[in-house]
C-alpha cells in the first residue's frame, strides 16, 4: 500500500523559506512521477510542481515558478519542495501525490491525475 507522508511545514514571515518533505513508502519511487498540490481554504486544490522519475525534468505552476524548486532522491524515497521567497498568498495545506501511470509530466497539472496523496502539511505565510 502506497503511502506518502508530508513534513516541514509551519508559520513564515512574507520572504522566508520552508522545506517540505514528502516520505514514501510501500511503493518503488523510481517509477512514479511525483507532484506537490495546495489547497488554500475555500479553493480548489490546486497544481504546485511536479517532477518525473528520474528528477531530470520539472515543471511549475506560472504562480511559484522561480521561487520554488522541487527536487527527489529516490534512495530516500523521499520528494522535496523547497520554497523562497514566500508570500502571504501561498499560505494552503501542502500535498505530496504519486502516480505510476503519468507519462508526460506536462500534463500532470490535475489532482485526478494522480492516484496517490498524503495528508498534507500546513504552510502559513504572515506578511
Amino acid at each position: 500500500q502506497v503511502q506518502l507522508v508530508e513534513s516541514g511545514g509551519g508559520l513564515v514571515q512574507a520572504g522566508g523559506s520552508l522545506r517540505l518533505s514528502c516520505a514514501s513508502s510501500g511503493l518503488t519511487i523510481s517509477t512514479y512521477v511525483m507532484g506537490w498540490f495546495r489547497q488554500a481554504p475555500g479553493k480548489e486544490r490546486e497544481f504546485v510542481a511536479v517532477i518525473n522519475r528520474s528528477g531530470s525534468s520539472t515543471y511549475y505552476a506560472d504562480s511559484v515558478k522561480g521561487r520554488f524548486t522541487i527536487s527527489r532522491d529516490n534512495a530516500k524515497k523521499t520528494v522535496y519542495l523547497q520554497m523562497d521567497s514566500l508570500k502571504p498568498e501561498d499560505t494552503a495545506v501542502y500535498y505530496c501525490a504519486a502516480d505510476q501511470r503519468i507519462g508526460s509530466i506536462v500534463a500532470a497539472t490535475k489532482p485526478a491525475v494522480f492516484a496517490s496523496w498524503g495528508q498534507g502539511t500546513q504552510v502559513t505565510v504572515s506578511s
